[in-house]
């Protein structure tokens, strides 16, 4: 059984209630918004149909109106900018008591791309000036599978280039001690975890994913163990050095691996 619950009070106050959150929330995000260059906006002017304009924010941060010719919006919030449009049109003699409002169509300026080893890699818009790093990863849907434990933050701050890297699972841990907010124009590029392989009298042998402080006995187990012809003594490990020639060691099992290192599982003799 449907109740009509439109005829009582409390009703409409809830109504009425759950509108002005919704337009504050707006509101405050209105305010915190800035515009930058490559924005798409669309300006309307109240009563005055023939000045609604769709115009882009140059590099230079202008916004061309009519009548008024350009104006600088770069930088500014939104009710800042409809405030100097409408000043502007008041100024010229254009309209008496012009009201003008302004929607974003398309934020181009103020986006942060999300790049490498995430799931959905793209642009996406900052939607309030607390954009964190962890935010944007989280739109991104995560890192994916083949992700390393790091993300790499590029951009500009106070007009000099910055580079961070951050720790992804000391993110999450420490929280917004290491979660950075983020600026428009910020690029984050998660890149690919680091592979070993593993061949030889090895049941699985092949490429891995290679884990922090991982060793020849783990290897040896990611590759799901010896065959019966395969022995842990005289493992080779093959890796190159730091002028890039290749070295080929018996291996410790329990030194550690690096990146793109080769573990070697030989026959047995006996």
């Amino acid at each position: 059984m449907v109740t009509n619950n439109l005829g009582k009070p409390w009703f409409w106050a809830g109504l009425l209630l759950a509108t002005g959150w919704l337009l504050l929330i707006n509101a405050v995000h209105a305010a915190e918004y800035r515009l930058e260059s490559g924005d798409i906006i669309r300006v309307t002017v109240f009563q005055n149909p023939d000045l609604t304009t769709e115009t882009r924010v140059s590099e230079s941060g202008g916004v061309s109106f009519p009548l008024i010719g350009t104006v600088a919006v770069g930088g500014l919030s939104l009710p800042d900018a409809e405030q100097k449009i409408a000043g502007r049109l008041k100024e010229g003699g254009y309209v008496l008591q012009p009201q003008v409002s302004i929607l974003p169509v398309e934020s181009r300026g103020n986006q942060v791309a999300v790049v490498g080893q995430v799931n959905r890699p793209r642009r996406y818009p900052l939607e309030t000036t607390h954009s964190r790093l962890s935010d944007l990863l989280a739109a991104a849907g995560g890192p994916a599978v083949t992700a390393a434990d790091t993300v790499v933050l590029v951009g500009r701050r106070d007009g000099q280039p910055v580079r961070r890297e951050i720790d992804i699972g000391t993110l999450f841990r420490q929280g917004s001690d290491q979660d950075p907010l983020l600026e428009g124009g910020d690029t984050l590029y998660v890149d690919r975890a680091p592979m070993f392989y593993i061949y030889g009298e090895v049941q699985k042998p092949g490429a891995f994913r290679l884990e922090r402080g991982m060793n020849p006995m783990q290897a040896l187990a990611t590759g799901g163990g010896l065959t019966h012809k395969g022995t842990e003594r005289g493992l080779l490990l093959r890796r190159k050095d730091a002028a890039g020639k290749l070295q080929e060691t018996e291996a410790s099992l329990d030194e550690r691996l690096r990146a793109d290192g080769v573990v070697y599982v030989q026959e047995s003799m006996f």
